[in-house]
């Protein structure tokens, strides 16, 4: 149990001297969107367009940040964090 403690604390203070390595990883979420951002962005092209988007590449301009992991899956965004449902 000590040893254990002893890990996360000294893991905890790596990261309290190393702020560029919490920036780093901080940044790389921010960066990626939220499958919510990816339907709003379904949605907008589609009352834009009247038509649904035939590939993800088309929301490119209604989302900010990086969105190739997601895909269109019956009108709705698949993806990270996105439900099965």
């Amino acid at each position: 149990m000590a040893a254990a403690i002893t890990v996360s604390v000294a893991g905890l203070s790596y990261v309290a001297y190393n702020p560029g390595v919490l920036t780093e990883r901080a940044s790389t979420v921010a960066d990626q969107a939220t499958c919510r951002a990816v339907d709003s962005a379904i949605v907008a092209y589609t009352s834009v367009n009247s038509a649904q988007p035939r590939a993800i590449a088309d929301l490119q301009p209604y989302v900010k940040g990086d969105i190739s992991a997601y895909c269109i899956v019956r009108g709705a965004a698949a993806g990270p964090g996105c439900s099965d449902g």
